[in-house]
């Protein structure tokens, strides 16, 4: 009854408003007002309520000027056009743009939405969390200062994005980025607990004045969860002069206690050829490994005992690999100590110094080619590749713009032996390329080598200029020299890694396998691949040596638990005799390369090494298939440790050698994003 009564008001109120409003038009004349424009072309009649076109004398119903205007736009087109004209004259803008306008200016906005836009999230609200850690991932891979939110540019322009946001205080900013920070550490660490190998890369990095230095110090490793190759950054460390092997050393065994890596997991550490470097991992002789060996009275199972100790010993020391594409680029160099080539280059160079300095030069080569010539430098990988292949694309108009200029050229000869050293460079610059990756590259590191050795003899035999031959064999045979510890089996250096990985890798090994036996360096070196693999599989093999025959081991049967109901009588137990246990056949790791090298016969369908094992199963591969996987995730340079430098050197800037907070935690935070 109640609500009967509020709904009749409500409606009596509505109808007194509406009679009130219809009297206030009449009696005060409001409403909209008339367009003169088009009301001066008809009359409007009270009475019948019609409007009469003064024109051809044609009545419209009613007073609408929308049907007034349609009339005058069917009917007189010219007059529609002049008052057309007129109206968007004096608005300044087109019809379309006017209605537009007229619309956006009508349209209000809703009360919920003005509503929503000004309040602000609530500071537990997921929306304000999720964007305080976006800003929060910025402001810590970027480095920059913390003061960076409080500036008021800042907050202007996060209140034009989200109105609704608070822009949180550098305390609070400072505490999400280091929450961000410890929990991707301790994710990467508990992907590192599951990896089985893991391969450590070393850069060391002074600044300009010597006023700091930095060890950068990565892994790269498989990883289990995402089933691929994963390289991270784990510290980065700033180290006081001298650089001396012991300060480094200390600095990896710190990193590898904080990341609880255990130095078995440990395949090598890649680092250059200084000899701070090398000092600091220098392999421990056998001989050194144990003092049991020589024990006397000592049984066959004494003595695989001591065999399995040694072997975990000597794997408690960290193996060194050469960085390869730095060793390849100091073979590189070989070509700045001959003479009459290093003639050719300095006067190449000093035609790109000309037009460098020159603004004039300069543009013109760049309205013509789109491009400018570049300089070498002897800290930039194949930087005198670059150098000779830009001059050799923009030969026609540096020469124009040369002899234009009345600066000195290269003559025709000269030309035609740069073009010659091109070619002998440029198959260097292509594997640097390839081997300089982050991951899956020491298994391109064999191919490479010998691809390079084949590519130096091939051109002492084809080109015409003595110089580049001598500087072709002087090249291979101190390439040679430089990788025997890869190449070269009776090397007392030689370290079979490079060779397993490349074993290990059906997209490269099928071609060494089918080679031609006569070339029995490569056969030497499979087969030293293979016994490394046995090696570093044997703890979990058993004995490496097993024929066929013997690869079965020996599992006891599990006794069958006492029935509840029957008494237990532990005298009988004394008494009875133990079965005899049954051997269950499993396949030893030398079966598993046989199989593996039976399928190489056969075409390879995978893109990448990683593919094929991955399409493998774990049953028969269980030995092979993990160590292939940590193998080929290796790197064959340490060029992402060189790499961080290149991405946070401007936060050493000056005086700003923060290496433990703002600098470690902004090249960790990018240099691990997205893994």
């Amino acid at each position: 009854m109640g609500e009967e009564i509020v709904w009749k008001c409500k409606k009596l109120c509505k109808g007194r408003s509406r009679a009130i409003l219809k009297m206030s038009e009449l009696t005060l004349g409001l409403g909209r007002k008339r367009r003169i424009d088009i009301w001066s072309h008809f009359t409007y009649d009270n009475k019948d309520n019609k409007t009469a076109c003064k024109q051809c004398g044609a009545k419209i119903a009613g007073k609408n000027t929308t049907n007034l205007k349609r009339h005058l736009q069917t009917t007189h087109p010219e007059i529609h056009a002049k008052i057309q004209k007129t109206y968007d004259d004096k608005d300044g803008h087109g019809p379309s743009e006017n209605k537009a306008s007229a619309a956006s200016a009508t349209q209000q906005q809703a009360i919920s939405t003005a509503f929503l836009c000004s309040s602000k999230y609530k500071t537990e609200s997921k929306e304000q969390q999720t964007k305080e850690q976006a800003i929060a991932r910025w402001i810590g891979r970027t480095g920059l200062p913390l003061t960076t939110i409080e500036d008021e540019d800042f907050v202007l322009m996060m209140e034009i994005v989200d109105r609704r946001l608070t822009v949180p205080k550098k305390t609070k900013m400072s505490n999400l980025i280091e929450t961000q920070y410890e929990h991707e550490r301790l994710k990467f660490k508990e992907r590192l607990a599951a990896a089985r190998r893991v391969s450590i890369g070393l850069d060391l990095w002074t600044k300009k004045g010597l006023t700091a230095s930095f060890l950068a110090i990565s892994a790269c490793y498989f990883c289990v969860e995402l089933s691929k190759p994963v390289h991270i950054l784990l510290a980065l460390e700033q180290v006081t002069h001298p650089h001396t092997a012991q300060s480094i050393k200390a600095c990896v065994d710190k990193c590898m206690q904080e990341w609880a890596i255990p130095k078995q997991k440990i395949l090598t550490v890649i680092t250059d050829n200084g000899s701070n470097m090398v000092a600091a991992f220098k392999n421990t002789t056998a001989e050194e490994t144990s003092s049991e060996d020589d024990s006397p009275g000592s049984t066959m199972e004494g003595d695989s005992e001591i065999d399995d100790q040694r072997y975990h010993h000597v794997d408690m020391e960290m193996d060194r690999t050469p960085c390869v594409v730095h060793t390849i680029q100091l073979v590189v160099h070989m070509l700045q100590k001959e003479t009459t080539v290093k003639k050719v280059l300095d006067k190449a160079r000093s035609v790109v110094k000309l037009f460098r300095k020159s603004s004039v030069a300069t543009q013109r080569l760049l309205d013509q080619c789109g491009v400018i010539v570049v300089n070498d430098c002897p800290t930039r990988w194949s930087s005198t590749f670059n150098m000779v292949t830009r001059l050799l694309t923009v030969k026609d108009s540096v020469c124009q713009i040369s002899n234009d200029m009345g600066w000195d050229n290269l003559l025709t000869s000269e030309w035609q032996k740069l073009s010659s050293l091109h070619d002998l460079l440029l198959p260097f610059a292509e594997h640097t390329k390839t081997l300089q990756s982050d991951t899956a590259s020491m298994s391109l590191v064999v191919p490479a080598l010998f691809d390079l050795l084949s590519h130096l003899t091939d051109f002492a035999k084809n080109t015409r200029y003595r110089d580049l031959v001598t500087l072709a064999e002087k090249m291979r045979s101190n390439l040679n020299q430089r990788f025997s510890c890869l190449l070269d089996p009776t090397d007392e250096k030689f370290s079979a890694l490079a060779a397993a990985a490349c074993f290990v890798n059906p997209t490269v090994c099928e071609i060494l396998v089918n080679v031609d036996v006569a070339d029995g360096n490569i056969q030497e070196l499979l087969k030293q691949a293979e016994d490394y693999v046995v090696k570093c599989t044997f703890p979990h093999t058993g004995q490496e040596d097993q024929s066929e025959d013997d690869a079965e081991e020996e599992v006891e049967e599990p006794e069958a638990a006492p029935s509840s109901k029957q008494p237990v009588f532990r005298f009988l137990s004394k008494c009875r005799t133990s079965r005899p246990k049954q051997k269950t056949s499993t396949t030893s790791i030398r079966q598993q390369i046989i199989k593996y090298k039976e399928e190489l016969s056969h075409p390879i369908t995978e893109d990448t090494g990683t593919d094929f094992w991955l399409a493998k199963s774990d049953s028969f591969y269980h030995n092979l298939k993990p160590f292939a996987l940590d193998l080929l995730a290796m790197p064959a340079s340490q060029a992402f440790a060189e790499r961080v430098f290149s991405i946070t050197g401007d936060l050493t800037r000056g005086r700003r050698n923060r290496g433990r907070v703002t600098l470690e935690r902004s090249a960790f935070l990018k240099m691990n994003r997205d893994k």
